[in-house]
């Protein structure tokens, strides 16, 4: 283990209900079909341009985007603002590992705005040796690409690095990759995880499991 490469929503932070409540929000006022139970199963992890053109069911501008995206976003960070933390054991895990060298990155589907109001809200951005988001990438999870180049600005070799992640559309871009993958189960139970290298209900868990590889 040289990187350790962090998703963000249900990960750094268990904040996927506040999501799921602005997305169905969202549908609700745009007349789209949408269940707790379908966006888990079918668009978790996913960016939000892959979202809404599964919605629409049509490739869409990023223009078009931006305008949906915005609306959705308020929504969401009206629901979170007042609930923000880090996610268990999560501030203790990240500077174990730097204190041993390791790099850190987070690799995340959402925006700017979403990055900023969650890494800046919770006061972690020098935590993390690089921050890569779903507007720095073509193709979104579960494609590779957004951990490879999370291991090439930590400049580590995918090989060495693990990915922390809860979604399955995120766990398939990590396997996807070439890493070892960590699956938190804020969003699915350890069986639907069962296909990960390790399995963690939070990061308190998972430094216990840390001490061991690099005591």
């Amino acid at each position: 283990m040289k990187a350790v490469l962090f998703d963000m929503d249900g990960v750094v932070v268990d904040n996927l209900p506040y999501h799921v409540d602005a997305w169905l929000l969202f549908c609700e006022r745009h007349n789209i079909p949408l269940t707790r139970e379908v966006f888990y199963r079918e668009l978790n992890g996913m960016n939000s341009k892959d979202t809404f053109e599964w919605f629409y069911q049509k490739e869409m501008s990023r223009s078009e985007v931006e305008v949906l995206e915005e609306e959705k976003e308020i929504l969401y960070r009206g629901f979170y603002k007042e609930h923000m933390k880090p996610a268990a054991g999560l501030v203790t895990f990240i500077k174990a590992l730097r204190a041993h060298g390791i790099k850190t990155a987070l690799a995340t589907s959402a925006g700017p705005g979403n990055i900023d109001f969650i890494v800046d809200g919770l006061g972690i951005r020098d935590q993390f040796d690089a921050i890569i988001g779903g507007a720095e990438v073509r193709k979104g999870k579960p494609d590779p690409e957004i951990y490879l180049k999370a291991a090439a600005l930590v400049g580590v070799d995918p090989a060495d690095c693990w990915v922390i992640e809860d979604s399955l559309q995120g766990i398939a871009s990590g396997l996807n990759a070439g890493m070892q993958v960590v699956g938190i189960t804020t969003s699915h139970t350890a069986e639907e995880l069962a296909h990960t290298h390790w399995i963690a209900a939070d990061f308190v868990n998972l430094f216990e499991h840390l001490e061991e590889r690099i005591s």
